[in-house]
């Protein structure tokens, strides 16, 4: 097992070091520091040896899109790391659309959860992390760029809908997330991330009380003008581990 994690440190290592380059670059140019980006590696379609490999390299933070592919992945990615999951554990980010009816599995292995896009699953999420007896720290996903394709709040919605977020007990807001339409040309998408951050600095003055400290923007094609832009978190995973493995 040792001999698979071994050949995929050797595939990721070269491009994770080119990705850190580039995350410090951008943040300089944006006038921010390097260590103010979060990286989180997004591990769907990849099994656990690759996330295995990605945390002996220094990674700390991955991206699952669904709870049902995270579960055994966590798992078995506990079992693998052995002592040092329990001394320095992975931290494990959910990305994806959240069903209803999986509500109750998002509760309780997320270190946060980046795609509340509606008011009836922070409401199911509020009763079971209650249940759960903890406090989830969430982002509300907003579709900035209006795609039907693309799940989230309207940028009207998400204010409307903050005022009722902000009385469940047991979810915490710390920001927001968005996806950019896949484009080519990454300053194409600039306005969608710029436009993210106006929000996120409007919804600060509406409700104060709050935080709302992450911006969770750029993925593999688009990161760096997301940076630039304000980023604090990242979501990148085929320029950190390559094409998917595994059917989506």
């Amino acid at each position: 097992m040792s001999e698979l994690v071994e050949q995929f440190k050797a595939r990721i290592a070269p491009r994770l070091a080119h990705v850190r380059e580039r995350i410090a670059s951008a943040a300089t140019r944006g006038g921010r520091s390097p260590e103010a980006i979060t990286l989180v590696a997004v591990s769907k379609g990849h099994p656990a040896e690759a996330v295995v490999a990605a945390y002996q390299l220094g990674v700390r933070d991955f991206g699952e899109n669904r709870v049902e592919e995270a579960e055994p992945k966590m798992a078995r990615v506990e079992e693998l790391l052995g002592e040092a999951a329990r001394r320095d554990p992975p931290r494990w980010h959910l990305i994806g659309h959240i069903q209803s009816r999986k509500a109750a599995r998002a509760i309780g292995p997320y270190v946060l959860i980046h795609s509340v896009d509606r008011l009836k699953i922070a409401r199911r999420l509020n009763r079971f992390a209650q249940d759960a007896r903890r406090v989830q720290p969430i982002l509300l996903e907003v579709n900035v760029s209006g795609e039907e394709t693309k799940f989230g709040f309207s940028p009207t919605e998400v204010v409307n809908a903050v005022g009722e977020i902000a009385t469940l007990e047991y979810l915490r807001i710390q920001g927001l997330m968005t996806m950019a339409p896949l484009v080519q040309d990454p300053e194409k998408v600039r306005p969608v991330f710029a436009a993210l951050r106006s929000l996120r600095d409007r919804l600060a003055l509406l409700y104060p009380e709050l935080q709302w400290y992450h911006l969770s923007m750029g993925m593999t094609n688009d990161f760096e003008v997301a940076i630039e832009e304000g980023a604090t978190i990242v979501r990148i995973g085929t320029a950190i581990f390559g094409p998917r493995t595994q059917e989506e």
